[in-house]
């Protein structure tokens, strides 16, 4: 096989951004199969060109070397601008790939525009992809190893790729992707790992992991990519302890409440961990959880704030993590507890998502398709803030927004700011959630509001929002032209819509297996024959 210049494009955001904390987090949150498969395409003997796109770089300069094959990974809120990329890189004669998130959840909409869309990526998908390297179209070829990679390249050989794109983090606050785990054991309907079996990875690899970042920087942060981090416990911790002196590397992890009790808390704390971010998604489902069990409502508010306080105590920064829109909601009541909790537990960070079916990402989204609750937001927006593609089942849209509208009021007032800013611990922390309630915060107060005001002056977007029109208010699609800059001219005729019902339609109904049913005995009565009247 002959040696190709590979292009691998990490999209960390879909489009140029300016603001302060975008400038400084974006840096941060770099995927790790990207850096993967520049190890691997290294290892086959191909030349890699990696490039993580945070926002802030020309991506005409970026993106003007020649290459013959070009791997994209995208979120679905970055899709049209990997669509535009892959349409400007095919125009040259090179082929182009997709992984991630978007990747699987519309693999359909995505064949459209690329050579190769690729599922669960293993080392033998990419070396055949190499092998192959030939256009497919009009479609492109849908592929997907059988399970997650069993082993992923470290840090130490992801290195050469972390290492320039941690340095357009303008502060010290720089944190390497970490992974130890695959999957979660929770099947949530909602989630995009909802049907991905939970996976630890080598906890060797971690410990190996852990002591080469000791050589590479004065004070590490690392940020655990796991979807639960800590399942299992006692080995990641143990991994940990063996391998680096305590509390001299700061951690960042996603987990769960059940697994966040008091002495796994002062263990992470003696361990270097700075910030969790725990779901509590909804006051009615997801006992198992937050450690709630049976409990609902108002029970479940005060528990969860007891133990988010708790959590408070031993961990700098937490991050609590809400769904907003989710079935089992119904009237002002989930949002008022919403309220109350933030008023028990100020010093955490609120984050509030809007519920959004992925494509084909979870089984429950096949459900909300045949019931034809989901709309064809396009894919831009498709972010759980900026749209969401689901029409309640107990809301109007008005009254919904308004609910969202006083909670993110509430959330983000100066008083609860200020709140916040007196119980965290640090000046991380303390920076941290006054940058994100005055950027972030802010401007969900003023998206939602927007949102709300074009429910009763924009009939376009009403009529689109309740179903009675596929066609995407011009609003929106002067945001996207917007947002994409020159990356406009260079979209697909027709990238901006897509079947928003491709996941129902290319699912087939198993079919039962049929027993032959010979003819009755002679002494079989006619009454119990079957189909007998």
């Amino acid at each position: 096989m002959r040696s190709l210049r590979v292009t691998i494009l990490d999209l960390v955001t879909k489009g140029p951004t300016k603001s302060l904390y975008t400038r400084v987090m974006n840096p941060n949150l770099a995927s790790i199969m990207p850096q993967v498969v520049g190890v691997w395409c290294e290892e086959l003997g191909h030349q890699v060109r990696f490039v993580c796109y945070t926002g802030r770089e020309d991506l005409h300069q970026e993106l003007l070397n020649e290459t013959d094959i070009v791997f994209i990974g995208a979120f679905t809120r970055s899709a049209l601008t990997a669509y535009a990329i892959s349409n400007m890189y095919r125009s040259r004669g090179a082929v182009t790939v997709i992984g991630g998130p978007h990747a699987r959840s519309y693999p359909q909409d995505a064949a459209k525009y690329f050579d190769y869309v690729v599922g669960f990526t293993d080392k033998n998908l990419i070396h055949a992809i190499l092998a192959d390297c030939s256009p497919h179209r009009p479609l492109g070829v849908q592929l997907a190893a059988a399970r997650q990679p069993t082993e992923l390249p470290g840090v130490k050989e992801r290195w050469k790729f972390i290492e320039p794109t941690l340095a357009k983090a303008p502060t010290s606050f720089k944190m390497v992707p970490m992974i130890g785990s695959m999957g979660c054991p929770y099947t949530c309907g909602f989630c995009v790992d909802a049907n991905v079996d939970y996976q630890p990875l080598s906890f060797d690899q971690i410990s190996e992991d852990l002591k080469f970042l000791r050589t590479k920087l004065k004070r590490q942060m690392v940020g655990w990519h796991d979807p639960n981090f800590g399942v299992r416990f006692e080995e990641y911790m143990r991994a940990i302890e063996t391998a680096i002196p305590p509390n001299s590397i700061d951690f960042v992890a996603e987990s769960t409440l059940s697994l966040l009790s008091e002495p796994h808390l002062k263990r992470l704390r003696a361990n270097g961990f700075k910030a969790i971010l725990p779901g509590i998604e909804s006051w009615y489902d997801m006992g198992e959880k937050s450690r709630t069990g049976h409990h609902t409502g108002q029970e479940k508010v005060k528990q969860v704030a007891d133990h988010i306080n708790l959590i408070l105590r031993y961990i700098p920064y937490v991050q609590v993590n809400f769904v907003l829109g989710m079935d089992s909601d119904q009237g002002p009541e989930p949002f008022e507890l919403t309220k109350q909790f933030l008023d028990l537990a100020p010093g955490a960070f609120p984050a509030f998502n809007l519920i959004t079916a992925f494509g084909q990402a979870a089984p429950f989204n096949r459900e909300l398709q045949r019931e034809g609750r989901v709309l064809p937001f396009p894919f831009h927006f498709l972010d759980n803030l900026h749209a969401m593609n689901v029409r309640p089942k107990h809301y109007a849209w008005p009254e919904f927004y308004d609910h969202v509208v006083d909670l993110s009021q509430h959330a983000f007032s100066w008083p609860m700011i200020a709140k916040r800013a007196m119980l965290n611990r640090g000046w991380t922390p303390r920076w941290l959630n006054f940058i994100r309630s005055v950027s972030s915060g802010f401007g969900q107060i003023y998206h939602h509001t927007k949102i709300r005001r074009f429910l009763d002056t924009d009939l376009s977007v009403r009529r689109f929002m309740e179903g009675g029109t596929l066609v995407v208010p011009p609003c929106y699609a002067r945001k996207i032209r917007r947002k994409l800059g020159p990356l406009w001219d260079m979209l697909p005729e027709g990238a901006i819509t897509h079947d928003h019902h491709a996941y129902l339609n290319s699912y087939q109904e198993p079919v039962p297996n049929l027993i032959e049913v010979g003819p009755p005995s002679a002494v079989e009565s006619p009454a119990v024959r079957v189909g007998s009247h």
